[in-house]
């Protein structure tokens, strides 16, 4: 056999299936095996693994056993010439292997083998080359000096930066995210150190190869996608403390003691170092949009306060004491800050209209205050209420900024809307912009990209933007802020190539795999709402069972109510009074999930009138588009999503079954 292949997952389904569908891609025409070692997952990969990868050679563990000693437990069986460690966050492109495989055949000497990996949006990841952290390297990296001078051998040495990441080269370091290996190496060499429980192992495993006399190399006439990148370490403080850990195991395994100690030492000092930085970085990050608002307010309700004070008071021979600016302006900031942060007008992304909710509750509070203090501490209601004006003007103008210069995360004007095009083969777009419809929200347009466009074709005469080759131009004129590529019609490097080509258009890339619930993005892993993926939960706890069916008798009560007026929107009247009764009975639920191929597994929850498909107005009644819209509403369930499917489907509440 010429490759096993290796994959660790933990809790990372989605990731899992969409890698798995590009790995048995990339390996037709050759004999290999993959081997998938879970670390006792609660997310469904189990399941999913049964029942969409039969021929995975699984091994489950009870429990979580770490990266280094999942891998060994797969490479002591695996019986390939080669071995590859490949993460579940991952995407390669189809001739990855055969490429690699060929470059190792070729080169006697190399012992292990890195590609060239890009993040979820299409940039370079560092990472894909690095030198070994000896003290000085380290201590480069540490204190920022390899950022400043990529291009220096000696200071850009962790990274390797003054190396062309275009072209094959000899390194120290392979990446554990993609790491082939000869076995006969390994099994030279040995494996990957289980002291390492997280970080580390790749950099140790790469040392002990180069020590056995083969050479690492950096491959990059083939690319991968992966999504975690370093982009979820750097403000942990629990990632400094494990990483730098990981390097005192690796300083006192392979140097003498005398390095092993000054490395040491470097290690406390880095960690003391980063886990500050961290800390203050999360806090500076917290307090600087109050700060600016903070500031804001303060400029303009001061600049108001000396305007009134020189153009009115003084005509009455009258002027501010100064405990009111000293105390009582600065109190009056205070209120509108707490008050917008209890609204939520600093909880990301940072929506305007939560803020102007504060800053509206917050003057509120102020008039309460000023009209139950003494008559010596009233100074100025119409400075308060044109304070408040200006705050609200002041901090919506903040936002408008963010947004305009696109820092951080704001929302001016409503709510943050997406719009997406779809980029595929016609049919899989069509299935794929449904589910995104379904399980978005946030969607405020919906195009189709794709090359077999009939123009006497009515279906999609309205949706379809244009060919793929014209995608800049269809991001530019339609405004498109995001893009899903289908893995079923496009290949990995195809997708990869355009997420290359569209870098300067400032859109993020998601890609749906085929025959999946799930559209996968984001260059975060741990970034859970970046994955849209239909799974059950919320509908079937006691405590929505309970808002559902408080809502079922009071909506039933005001229709029966207004029985005279509403019964001629209905068509089947006499049905409708039957369901009336039938609801306030318990017998029914104005929604359920009709037609679904999961009843059995939803029994708990009465049969509706309608369904969360009336919400859709669907052409056709899809038993998978059924399947996915029924799945969302039972995840997702609220209130608001019943009182919107029976405003929809108004017309229908006289259905009978």
């Amino acid at each position: 056999m010429k490759i096993s292949i290796v994959i660790v997952n933990y809790n990372v389904q989605h990731f899992l299936e969409q890698c798995l569908h590009s790995v048995f891609v990339a390996l037709e025409g050759i004999d290999g095996e993959v081997w998938v070692v879970d670390n006792n997952s609660v997310d469904g990969s189990l399941a999913m693994l049964e029942r969409k990868f039969p021929q995975v050679k699984l091994i489950a563990n009870k429990e979580n056993v770490g990266f280094a000693r999942a891998n060994n437990q797969a490479i002591r069986q695996a019986v390939g010439e080669y071995v590859l460690l490949l993460n579940p966050d991952t995407l390669v492109e189809p001739d990855t292997f055969r490429l690699c495989l060929d470059f190792m055949d070729q080169t006697p000497d190399a012992g292990g083998l890195g590609v060239k990996m890009l993040d979820g949006n299409g940039n370079f990841l560092p990472e894909s080359k690095r030198g070994l952290p000896v003290p000085s390297v380290a201590f480069y990296k540490i204190f920022g000096l390899s950022k400043l001078f990529p291009k220096s051998k000696k200071f850009g040495a962790y990274h390797l930066t003054y190396l062309d990441k275009d072209e094959i080269h000899s390194v120290d370091v392979l990446s554990g995210a993609f790491m082939l290996m000869r076995k006969s190496v390994l099994d030279k060499v040995g494996l990957l150190d289980e002291d390492y429980f997280m970080y580390g192992e790749d950099i140790d495993l790469s040392y002990r190869i180069t020590l056995g006399g083969y050479k690492n190399y950096y491959f990059p006439k083939t690319r991968i996608i992966h999504y975690k990148g370093e982009s979820t370490k750097k403000s942990s403080v629990n990632y400094v403390y494990v990483f730098y850990n990981a390097m005192r195991i690796f300083a006192e395994k392979h140097f003498s003691n005398k390095n092993a100690r000054l490395f040491g030492w470097l290690i406390n000092l880095a960690i003391a170092f980063r886990a500050s930085l961290a800390v203050l970085s999360r806090f500076f990050k917290a307090v600087l949009l109050p700060l600016v608002d903070a500031a804001v307010i303060c400029g303009g309700v001061f600049a108001l306060s000396k305007y009134w004070e020189i153009n009115i008071l003084m005509e009455r021979n009258s002027s501010f004491p100064p405990i009111y600016r000293r105390v009582f302006i600065p109190l009056y900031i205070l209120i509108w800050i707490l008050s917008m942060a209890c609204c939520g007008g600093y909880r990301k992304p940072f929506a305007a209209r939560k803020a102007n909710k504060g800053i509206l509750i917050g003057t509120v509070i102020i008039l309460l205050i000023y009209s139950l203090s003494p008559e010596t501490y009233r100074f100025s209601r119409a400075v308060t209420i044109f304070g408040a004006m200006w705050t609200i003007l002041g901090v919506n103008m903040v936002r408008y900024l963010m947004r305009k210069l696109n820092i951080g995360s704001a929302i001016f004007g409503g709510k943050d809307k997406r719009r997406i095009a779809v980029v595929g083969g016609n049919g899989e777009v069509q299935r794929v912009a449904t589910l995104v419809r379904i399980v978005n929200r946030k969607c405020d347009f919906i195009g189709l990209v794709f090359d077999d466009y009939d123009s006497d074709n009515q279906e999609n005469k309205f949706s379809y933007l244009g060919k793929k080759s014209q995608l800049k131009d269809i991001i530019s004129i339609y405004r498109i802020n995001e893009l899903v590529f289908c893995s079923k019609d496009l290949t990995a490097d195809a997708i990869i190539s355009l997420m290359t080509q569209l870098q300067d258009c400032q859109v993020e890339y998601k890609i749906a795999p085929e025959e999946s619930d799930s559209i996968i993005g984001s260059n975060s892993i741990n970034t859970y709402d970046e994955i849209y993926a239909v799974s059950v939960n919320s509908l079937t706890t006691p405590q929505n069972r309970r808002r559902k069916r408080c809502f079922d008798i009071l909506s039933a009560l005001l229709l029966g109510l207004f029985l005279p007026i509403d019964v001629w929107f209905v068509s089947d009247k006499g049905g409708f009074v039957r369901n009336i009764v039938k609801v306030l009975c318990g017998r029914k639920s104005w929604v359920g999930v009709r037609g679904s191929a999961d009843a059995d597994q939803l029994s708990e929850i009465k049969n509706g009138v309608l369904s969360p498909a009336d919400a859709f107005h669907l052409a056709q009644e899809d038993a998978s588009i059924l399947h996915k819209i029924n799945m969302m509403y039972v995840k997702d369930y609220s209130i608001g999503s019943d009182f919107n499917i029976l405003c929809k489907g108004f017309g229908f509440l006289g259905r009978q079954d």
